[in-house]
């Protein structure tokens, strides 16, 4: 069983679900609700976690959209304040654990949760009295499970991020026998989400060497292993060492992100019923190349870092690498197919701006260029 102790504690291996129950009494959950969505709790994995949860009252919220929403948050903080409960297990994806953070942050704090929101000035609003959090992720992909953010959807319709160590999960189980049932696409989407954040925080300009080392293995892990994975999902090795990518990418994107995630966060506003994952793998060509002549990526040599460890014999090969990967792993050709059209532009350029990863990227992207960004990914 591999430990690892870096943003916080994680459990690694085949049937690390088992440990539930005494990472529980490790950081003093006794009454634990249980945050999930229906796709999981109808794989049989919601059953998987209340076994390894003996003894404990448990209160389950099983109702997580696949963007969650401050909705979604409020109608699970009603069933955590019901049953008294005391902590949060997130079982699922990226979506199920955004909005247990969502719930960890609104249980226990006042007002709406645009309070707290990055772009609001919240961050330092959220104090330690947010409710202990555990993640089992489902999917190998946002990396939610070691990271201290969450993305909602507020009431205003905004996809606002939440930033503050104070949300890092206590535990991070990953259990990859957890994705061996994930379906193909599904697979594909989450495996190129995890493959963005290592990209981009790799690409993003703060001096972080040890983010950028785990970035970069991640990377290897992922771009390596993807295509396994998704071909054939009881792959072990495969499935594995995308977990390992999806965890390492979140680990490392402490550093920052870029104009991938500002585009897709915004999109993903204007749009909820599109999927994140499959977002940035549309976007990255095209944020690469723009990236391309910045002053922090010629000096570090970034670009042919990046193609070294995809196997690449040039940094110029990487946007068309990935192209030909999203093709080959089933995803859409570009937004066009996801049904995004050139109206929509301007809305997503707006929120594109104000997003929380606008500033990291390492060119500050004006509204033309992101509109070029854009037209380059239709």
């Amino acid at each position: 069983m591999a430990f690892i102790f870096y943003v916080t504690q994680i459990q690694i291996d085949f049937g690390a679900i088992g440990l539930l129950k005494a990472e529980c009494e490790r950081v003093g959950i006794r009454r634990p609700l249980i945050v999930t969505d229906p796709g999981v709790k109808a794989a049989g994995i919601l059953q998987k976690a209340l076994d390894a949860l003996p003894g404990l009252p448990i209160a389950v919220y099983d109702q997580t959209p696949s963007n969650p929403t401050e909705a979604a948050v409020r109608a699970a903080v009603e069933v955590f304040t019901a049953h008294q409960c005391d902590g949060l297990i997130a079982v699922g994806g990226g979506s199920a654990i955004d909005c247990a953070k969502g719930v960890a942050i609104a249980a226990t704090h006042e007002g709406p949760l645009k309070t707290y929101a990055t772009i609001e000035g919240g961050s330092p609003k959220i104090t330690d009295r947010v409710a202990p959090l555990i993640a089992v992720p489902t999917t190998a992909g946002t990396g939610s499970e070691v990271a201290r953010g969450a993305i909602v959807i507020v009431d205003d319709h905004r996809k606002l991020g939440f930033h503050s160590w104070h949300l890092v999960p206590k535990t991070a189980i990953c259990d990859p026998e957890l994705t061996l049932g994930l379906p193909p696409l599904l697979t594909a989407a989450t495996g190129m989400d995890a493959i963005a954040h290592c990209m981009e925080t790799f690409m993003a300009p703060p001096f972080n060497p040890p983010a950028d080392g785990i970035a970069l293995d991640g990377l290897t892990r992922g771009w390596a292993h993807i295509e396994r994975a998704t071909r054939d999902g009881t792959d072990r090795e495969a499935r594995l060492n995308m977990m390992s990518a999806s965890m390492q990418g979140a680990m490392a994107f402490q550093k920052g992100l870029g104009c991938v995630h500002s585009l897709s966060h915004s999109l993903g506003g204007v749009n909820p019923r599109l999927h994140h994952g499959t977002l940035n793998a549309m976007f990255l060509p095209a944020v690469i190349r723009f990236n391309a002549s910045s002053e922090s990526m010629l000096k570090e040599r970034r670009l042919d870092r990046m193609a070294q460890a995809m196997g690449l014999a040039s940094g110029n090969d990487i946007p068309d690498a990935i192209r030909a990967m999203n093709a080959r792993l089933g995803l859409p050709t570009g937004l066009a197919a996801m049904g995004v059209t050139e109206d929509q532009f301007d809305d997503v350029i707006r929120g594109a701006l104000a997003d929380h990863c606008h500033k990291t990227n390492p060119r500050i992207a004006t509204a033309d260029e992101y509109r070029e960004m854009l037209r380059d990914s239709l």
